[in-house]
């Protein structure tokens, strides 16, 4: 955790000469995709749900702030960047926070660019679609979370042991094609699983939902996904092979860099929660495997460094 103490001790530095932003009984805003579940979900006509909900509230309850989340919607396609995405609405003051934020270094570097579009979020009037909004510069809270990839095992698949990506030899795999699963599978040994995998169209085809059929055997995807549809579908007859991928990012929040002090405050209070196993409790109730952050804090080039192996 050394890396977390001396950001947070850079922080104190900054808040001795900065404006203090910090201001009890003052909202906090917390940007949260609408579609995340388990992490966070937003539906017409129901409660808000998820653990990032939850520990928004405990955040602010800590800073002795009302809470207001402020929902948005991050598209699927070839265009849109959570980065790009995450610095708009926190530019254009719809939010202090954003929740739920992979920790990686790229994620976190300044913008190549000056402006950006706001994805959709709730209240957006028809020039908010639009308009382009000045970027600043991203700064990462420490993380309260692991995120990493897993293997699920289909109904003819429940007796395979797994304990590495080799373990999948033989089996019929189901991927998405272009994501890191993916790369990760296609580049194994050299090719070693090629022949297994089957590709699938992310957001058109269903993957768990081919496996549950019989249709497919396992697949490697982000643990989140799998605790949606165990939530979803409780009688599912998938099942987690316990395996996660060694390599993955944590989650946190991300504010602007010139918010010291709230980070600063946000820090503490994370902290706080942890130490008191709040955190993990409200991931539990959330229906998420909740595992604790690990190293790397922020997630470099290792990945890139093994697909390159």
């Amino acid at each position: 955790m050394r890396i977390w103490l001396t950001a947070s001790a850079a922080a104190l530095v900054l808040t001795a000469i900065l404006p203090v932003r910090v201001t009890a009984g003052e909202e906090l805003k917390v940007c949260l995709n609408e579609d995340l579940p388990p992490l966070s979900a937003h539906r017409r006509g129901a409660p808000d749900t998820g653990f990032d909900v939850a520990l928004a509230k405990a955040v602010a309850a800590k800073l002795g702030r009302p809470l207001k989340i402020q929902w948005f919607e991050s598209k699927l396609d070839e265009d849109s960047s959570p980065a790009l995405e995450a610095n708009a609405l926190l530019s254009d003051g719809r939010c202090a926070l954003l929740g739920g934020y992979a920790l990686t270094r790229d994620s976190l570097v300044v913008p190549g660019v000056k402006t950006a579009k706001l994805p959709d979020f709730q209240g957006a009037a028809r020039d908010d679609h639009i308009r382009r909004v000045p970027l600043g510069v991203l700064a990462p809270s420490q993380p309260y979370i692991h995120s990493p990839l897993t293997i699920v095992l289909g109904p003819k698949a429940h007796d395979r042991q797994i304990a590495g990506i080799g373990d999948l030899a033989g089996l019929r795999i189901g991927i998405e094609s272009g994501t890191l699963a993916d790369a990760i599978l296609m580049t194994f040994a050299n090719g070693r699983l090629i022949d297994g995998i089957t590709h699938l169209v992310p957001g058109r085809d269903d993957l768990l939902g081919a496996i549950q059929r019989g249709d497919l055997d396992a697949t490697l995807l982000d643990l989140r996904r799998y605790d949606a549809y165990r939530a979803a579908h409780p009688d599912t007859k998938l099942a987690g092979s316990g395996y996660y991928y060694p390599i993955g990012a944590n989650r946190g929040y991300v504010g602007l860099a010139r918010d010291s002090a709230l980070l600063v405050a946000v820090n503490q209070a994370l902290s706080d929660l942890q130490t008191a196993g709040t955190i993990a409790e409200l991931g539990r109730a959330a229906g998420l495997t909740y595992l604790p952050p690990r190293e790397p804090m922020i997630l470099g080039d290792e990945m890139q460094q093994v697909l390159r192996k």
